[in-house]
This record gives C-alpha cells, structure tokens and sequence, in this order.
C-alpha cells in the first residue's frame, strides 16, 4: 500500500504552486483547478473531450463530454480557443450551451452540508441565448431531480452575476432557502472578468458572498440556511448540472479560461493573495 506522508504532502502541494496554479493560505490544494492552458483533450477541429482537473489529490480527475440527452452527437462539446491575446497569450474554452461533466455523484455534496466553499472563475460573458429567463449557469452541481439542491452560478438576460446554494428544503427559484444573490453591476459582453464566490463554514445560517474584478469588497451578499442532509450531485462546467432531459436550457454563453473551486471558506487575506495572481497571469483589468 502506497503512504503519503505529512511532509509528502507539503512537497507535493508546494510543487503544485510552483507549477502555475496559484498558492491558498496554506498548504492545502484546491478541490478544483480547471486550467484551459494545461489538461485539455480535443478533437482536430479543437472540441473539447476532456478538461482534466490541474488540483492534486482530487478524488475527481476530469471533466468529460456529454452526449446523452443530445439530438446531435457531439453538439454539447465547448471549443478550446489557443494564445489569446487579451488573456496574456493564455488559452480559453468558448461555451455555446455546451458542457463538461465530472461523473462522481458525491464529490460535491460536502460543500453546501457545512464545510463552506470558495470558487474563482475567469470568465468572458457573451450575448446570453438561454430558453430560461434570467437563468445562463457556468457551472453547478444541483441534484437532478427532487429539489436540485447545490450550489450554482450564472449570468441574468443582461449579465447581471449571480451565485448561491440551494438547501433541498423548497423547490422554490428564488426564496429563502435558494437565495438569489445577484450584482447590480452588469458584465460587458465580450471582456473578461475575474468572478469569485464565498460561502462561509457552518450548519446554520451562512453568509454567501459575491465579488467581481478581484475587490475584497463583496459586489453582492446574502444569507444561506444550511442543511446537512442535502444531497448535491455531478458538477457542471458551462451548465447548472447534468441535465440530461433538457441540455443546454440553462446554460450560459461565453468563455472559461480558469474556474478554482476549493471545499472551504478562503480567509480574506488568501483569497485577495489569489485574486491578485490571477489578475496579473491573465493581465485582466
């Protein structure tokens, strides 16, 4: 049987940094590291099969296509897009009403039970062509079924940013136990952001908190009544699950080149160290 020790642990996660993904305020790696530059497995024509998780010791390794419940094979692939000059010469995945799916049922369902969650995404909003008004996800693990507990993001009509967590308590979208957390600043169309999202630790009511272009002030806050008997389910990139009856209803338009997620509340000294890394990898403004 193969040990990890303590002192392995610490070489590996500082490798780990060092190697381009940005440092937490300890040692600890994120859950999540979805890098467009590193991972990506595509087709000649540059769809996207596979978007391999950067984050060591993850139990989830991949994000993968997802044929079923599509007319058309293949259709709900996002494209990957190489050196992009806005983005500091990074590489970028476009989204049309595509996803990519982590097949690990339980992965996830820890995050909105007590533990807390911090999630950072760099991101470009297009023109939202979502069947849902206001509803343009860019990632989620909501349960597919019952009363789709998890937690989400996504886009209004006119970009408006929005994020929050769902209990399972109501099916309700929005109320009190699906809180709509949402900026009043809207999104240019085609320019690329650094969105972030926090949810504190805790079984009773938590504080979730939206920010926008790397400020440690909050562009949004709200309040979420956690429960621990809520049961998430796959996670989503370019969607709110993996909704296989509907693909694409829900989804956003626009583009990925980074999405972070870890299983914890950042402090407010590590996630603006963590902002500021990003912002100056990708030269966003």
């Amino acid at each position: 049987m193969l040990r990890i020790t303590g002192l392995a642990v610490l070489l590996l996660a500082s490798t780990y940094s060092l190697a381009g993904t940005p440092g937490t305020d300890t040692t600890v790696a994120p859950l999540v590291d979805l890098d467009a530059d590193r991972l990506i497995t595509a087709d000649d024509a540059g769809r996207v099969e596979k978007w391999g998780n950067s984050a060591p010791f993850a139990p989830v390794r991949e994000f993968i296509k997802q044929d079923k419940g599509r007319k058309e094979k293949g259709a709900g692939r996002p494209l990957l897009v190489k050196n992009v000059a806005a983005l500091n010469g990074h590489h970028t995945i476009v989204f049309h009403k595509q996803e990519l799916v982590a097949h690990h049922e339980d992965a996830f369902d820890h995050l909105i039970r007590g533990s807390g969650y911090t999630w950072l995404c760099v991101i470009k909003p297009g023109r939202q062509y979502g069947e849902l008004k206001d509803v343009h996800s860019f990632f989620g693990n909501l349960k597919n079924g019952g009363h789709y507990e998890g937690l989400w993001a996504g886009l209004s009509d006119d970009n408006a940013f929005w994020a929050g967590s769902r209990n399972g308590r109501t099916f309700g979208r929005w109320d009190e136990n699906n809180p709509y957390i949402v900026t009043a600043q809207r999104l240019d169309t085609g320019r690329y952001y650094l969105l972030a999202g926090r949810m504190d630790a805790g079984t009773d009511t938590v504080a979730i908190r939206l920010y926008i272009g790397g400020m440690l002030t909050p562009a949004a806050t709200g309040k979420f009544p956690v429960n621990p008997g809520s049961d998430a389910s796959r996670m989503a990139i370019g969607q709110e699950r993996d909704a296989i009856e509907h693909p694409g209803v829900e989804s956003f338009t626009g583009e990925i080149a980074r999405f972070i997620l870890f299983d914890r509340a950042l402090s407010d000294k590590a996630l603006g160290e963590l902002q500021r890394k990003l912002i100056k990898r990708y030269r966003l403004r």
